[in-house]
This record gives C-alpha cells, structure tokens and sequence, in this order.
C-alpha cells in the first residue's frame, strides 16, 4: 500500500505545498502570498486564515481533493528543542508553535497549525519531521567560556537529515551506522556531523554562527562585534538582523542572491570576489572542524541546497576537503519529500511517531543544577 501525505511548508513570502504517494510527488505548488496583506497581521500565527484560504484556493484550481490523503505533515517551527524524529501534532504541539515558545518567530511555526487544521476537517493524522529546533548536540559541543551561556541547536534539520538518510540508502547502508558531514549552502548555511544516526555538532544558524551566507554575518569574535555596535551606534536588535537577515551578501553587496554575485564576480567586481571566495573559504573550515569532532572518522561529505547547483563552487569544496571523505552533492533541497517520508515511515510502522512533552530535550548540566 502506498500513502498519501499532503505536505505544507510556510515560508515568508509564499506556502510550498505537495501531494506524495509514497515517493511520487502527484502536485505541488508554490503559493504566493502578498506582502502588503501579511503586513495587515500583528503576528505571523495571525496569518492563518489567510494562508490556508490561498491554500484552498490553489488545491480548487489544481482540482486536488484532500480527502483521500492519509496523512497531512508540516514543517515545525518555534518548539523548544526536541531530539530528531517525526513527531504528532498533539495540543501542546499546537500551542508552542501559535505562541513561538522557544522566542523565534518564523512562518515555519505555521506548518503545524495549518497541518492540524486540514487533519481535523479530514479525520487524518497530522505530523512534523526533523523541526528546525532538532537538538541532538553532544556535550561538549554545547559548553562555552562563559558560564551559564550555552551553545544551542538550530540547523537544516530536515533537509540534511533526509539528505544523509537517502544518501545512506542509495549505497545501502544504514543512516544509524555511518558517520557524516553534511552541509546545507542556500540563503542559510549549515555544516555538521552525523555520527551514527545522530547531528551532533554544527553551527548555530539562528545564532549567527559558521560561515558567511547571504543573509547572515557568520562567525565573529564577540569583542570586535561590540567594538562594531558601540563605533557604529548600531543597537541589539540590528545586531540581531544582521545575525539572520541582513548580514553576508546584503551587507556587503545589497543581495541576497548568489547568482547575482556570480554576475558582479563575472563584471570584474574584486569586491563581490573576495565575498564569494570568503563564504567558501568558511563553509570549507567548517567541514574540517566537523571531520576533527568525528575524529577522522568520516564515510562522507554530502553537499546540498541551492548554491550545490554551482559547480565552480563545489568544485572549489571538492578540492579543498576531498582528501577528508568522498564528496557527493545532491542539488536542491529534500524538505518537502522529507516531511512526506517521515509521515510515511510512521505509517507503515517502521517508526514510531514520538510526542512532543513541552520540555526542552535539553535541560542543562546536572552538575550545575
């Protein structure tokens, strides 16, 4: 038997939305939203009557009943920190993700609400997998120089975990038994290391941590960012913007688009050269770091997201990490057969759907309790 699973992804401009049967994608679109309409809503949980109406709007026109579906699965967003899985829409779920419970106010929280909506009108089951607050850290890769100021857990988690998941497969081998770094290169960048089933270091995406990407300033030795605020007046919450949304390409260049760097670089723009050739030399550090917290121990590098479309760009990885572990890049992003494939895994009971308790998955050292 092959399940159906409506998949819904909310970002800051539009909806991705999809229709799985086992692995075949039946529809999927990309509803767009206007911005001056999600600017009439105070909060972004605000927004969801509206969405789901475009939603529903796109699914009419598209001539797609939901009624047969099996299963609805979203992306998470806002939770506190939970280990990696796929977990059930339950109320507390739905609570936390409307409220923005960890204090990180992204459209992600509305893939809950809007999945659990079309679960009830429906009778279904309703899920999200590998939300982006996955929290499966090691120890030490959460203590810092100063006490009580932990590192947190904020990457790529769907996309990397089905991507290391698939790549496991394709060799036939298990994602549970093998030692990875995977690396996602879009508008945000992340690079950690899997050890046997597990991420359990990688860099802080919400934090500003790791390389420079196009939104975000990437890592920074705290002083000189002080020294930057105090020389530049700039206050905590532009700090903040530039941590996420403003720093990298905007900063320096006004874009946030890598092909538009491409054509600065490609016009005999030195300036747009150093940038680019910046936010490679860090994304390449970064996997080394990884490889040195799996001890050498590395079955393979897998390179994914948007820019993984360029091939100077994986070319110049290639020949700087190469030597680490084989090097296979899969282009674009798995997220929404990601939230397909963890909804069908439960489903065909090969996992169990975990419940989400409303407490971080990490609750500090009990040595300094």
């Amino acid at each position: 038997m092959s399940y159906k699973v409506f998949t819904i992804n909310p970002g800051s401009t539009s909806t991705k939305i999809a229709l799985y049967e086992g692995d075949q994608e039946i529809f999927s679109a990309n509803v767009p939203h206007e911005a001056e309409k999600l600017a009439e809503y105070a909060t972004i949980s605000d927004q969801l009557p509206y969405r789901e109406e475009t939603i529903l709007n796109e699914l009419e026109k598209a001539h797609i009943d939901l009624s047969a579906v099996d299963a609805f699965s979203g992306r998470g967003g806002s939770l506190l920190s939970v280990e990696g899985g796929t977990y059930e829409i339950n109320d507390i779920l739905l609570e936390h993700a409307t409220i923005a419970a960890n204090g990180v106010h992204h459209p992600a929280q509305l893939g809950p609400q809007l999945c659990r909506k079309f679960a009830e009108k429906y009778g279904k089951r309703a899920f999200v997998v590998n939300p982006p607050d996955t929290d499966e850290l090691q120890d030490v890769a959460r203590m810092t120089g100063i006490k009580g100021l932990y590192r947190a857990s904020h990457m790529h988690a769907l996309n990397l975990k089905e991507m290391a998941i698939r790549h496991a497969e394709k060799m036939g081998e298990k994602y549970t038994e093998k030692n990875y770094i995977t690396c996602h290169l879009g508008g945000g960048i992340t690079v950690n290391a899997h050890r046997k089933g597990r991420m359990i270091d990688g860099n802080d995406i919400v934090g500003g941590d790791g390389p420079m990407t196009p939104t975000r300033c990437g890592s920074i030795p705290v002083a000189e960012v002080l020294n930057y605020m105090e020389k530049n007046h700039v206050t905590a919450d532009e700090m903040r913007k530039l941590c996420t949304k403003t720093g990298g390409f905007v900063s320096h260049l006004g874009t946030n688009e890598g092909l538009d760097v491409v054509a600065m670089i490609e016009e005999g723009n030195k300036y747009a050269e150093m940038v680019w050739e910046t936010m490679i030399y860090q994304v390449e550090k970064n996997i080394g770091s990884m490889a040195a917290v799996l001890k050498g121990d590395v079955d393979a590098i897998l390179v994914g997201g948007g820019m993984a479309h360029n091939d100077g760009l994986v070319a110049d990885i290639k020949e700087a990490i190469g030597w680490i572990a084989p090097v296979y890049v899969y282009p674009g992003e798995f997220e929404m057969i990601a939230l397909a494939s963890g909804a069908i895994r439960v489903l065909e009971g090969k996992e169990e759907a975990k419940e989400y308790k409303g407490e971080p998955y990490w609750k500090g050292f009990d040595f300094e309790k």
